[in-house]
């Protein structure tokens, strides 16, 4: 397993050199500054890499931008309107200019609207660290008292509304928007300040699109670039839904190993696979993850490796982001799996036999809560993470 570290670009505040001195052998990342649907230019692909591979002064850092996450599609693909065409043929083309430059793996997610959500950025843990939280009493006051969607009312059961009007009664005016900020923040570009309208305005663009026409929509989207992706020699794969059930009426359609093999059996191609996500499909209690990675092991091009708590039963529920090796997923089990299905690859002489993995997310403790850096990714809890898994993946190395 290659140890990977995602890094957001001169703008993060955890640098190259310190992922390089957490163990990391790679870096994850992407061009967030470019408009979605728009082309990533080979002289911008090409800076990146200078960023990654050479500090300020010029020195080298060790590391390479090996990995892609993401380059991101647009909601008009997503929906099928406007200029989507236009914005495949564009990502076509910077899957070709990411191959030219060396670059073989691609992340993306398919999720409407909102990339992630959370209902807190920064929970405070029994250690004094921080976390982030999706609390499903206070998104739901989000929805029906701040959002106000229209159709949310009939979207839950009479005592989660009850719940949730009584909790919003309770919060002062900093909390409730602080709340809207924090979910917010899963806006791709999202501002400091919450954008309410913004988001009314893009959930009204999936009224008429269900699950089953979104899905339609990503098979669609498939079956453009994964031909491209096969010539350039490029492994497309797809993010889960975060977290992994419906929320503001918006379809879900990459949650469950039945959702992961829908899309991978519409377009059989190793070039399309998915990115196994331990924290993202954790928030459900019915995905068995050491049982997908052995079931789906064959088109795994990526793997993010953190752990979920839940705090109430039943799908939708509440979670916080626990330690990498507490929570409710049995990490060492889907550590196991994927060292089987290397053993596996390299059976089969494949040149992608190594499988890349990053310690997505972490605590934020020590120095990290002073430090600010984007909300999930702390230099020394995803260090403390990485030692974590490292660790397991040794030790389980040295039982073969």
């Amino acid at each position: 397993m290659r140890q990977t570290w995602r890094w957001f670009g001169p703008v993060d505040k955890v640098t190259v050199r310190d992922a390089r001195q957490a163990g990391a052998e790679a870096i994850v990342s992407a061009l967030h500054h470019i408009p979605y649907g728009q082309v990533w230019m080979p002289e911008e692909i090409a800076r990146r890499q200078q960023e990654v591979s050479y500090d300020k002064a010029g020195e080298p850092t060790g590391l390479h931008w090996e990995v892609v996450e993401s380059l991101p599609i647009s909601e008009e693909i997503k929906t099928q309107t406007g200029d989507w065409r236009k914005h495949i043929a564009n990502y076509i083309l910077s899957m070709e200019n990411l191959a030219r430059a060396g670059i073989e793996v691609i992340c993306y997610n398919f999720m409407p609207v909102l990339d992630w959500t959370r209902t807190d950025l920064a929970w405070r843990v029994g250690h004094g660290g921080t976390t982030m939280r999706f609390e499903l009493v206070d998104f739901i006051a989000y929805d029906l008292f701040i959002l106000r969607r229209d159709e949310a009312e009939g979207d839950y059961p009479v005592d989660l509304r009850e719940q949730a009007e009584s909790r919003f009664s309770t919060m002062t005016p900093d909390r409730r928007l602080q709340l809207s900020r924090n979910v917010n923040a899963g806006l791709p570009g999202a501002a400091a300040q919450p954008s309410l309208d913004d988001l009314k305005a893009q959930l009204a663009r999936y009224r008429a699109i269900d699950e089953d026409r979104l899905r339609v929509h990503l098979i669609d989207f498939l079956s453009e670039i994964v031909p491209h992706a096969e010539r350039l020699g490029v492994r497309l794969c797809c993010h889960p839904d975060d977290p992994p059930f419906p929320l503001l009426g918006l379809p879900r359609i990459m949650s469950t190993e039945a959702h992961f093999n829908a899309i991978l059996e519409a377009v059989r191609s190793p070039a399309s696979g998915i990115t196994f996500c331990t924290g993202s499909l954790g928030a459900r209690s019915d995905n068995d993850l050491p049982g997908m990675v052995d079931r789906l092991g064959d088109r795994i091009h990526f793997a993010h490796l953190r752990n979920v708590k839940r705090e109430t039963d039943g799908i939708p529920c509440s979670f916080y982001e626990d330690e990498h090796l507490a929570g409710d997923t049995d990490m060492v089990g889907v550590v196991a799996a994927l060292l089987r299905e290397e053993q596996r690859r390299r059976g089969e002489k494949r040149s992608d036999s190594v499988i890349p993995f990053r310690p997505d997310h972490g605590q934020d403790i020590l120095n990290d809560l002073e430090r600010g850096a984007q909300p999930g990714y702390p230099a020394i809890g995803r260090l403390k993470g990485l030692a974590e898994l490292r660790g397991v993946a040794a030790a389980l190395v040295s039982r073969v």
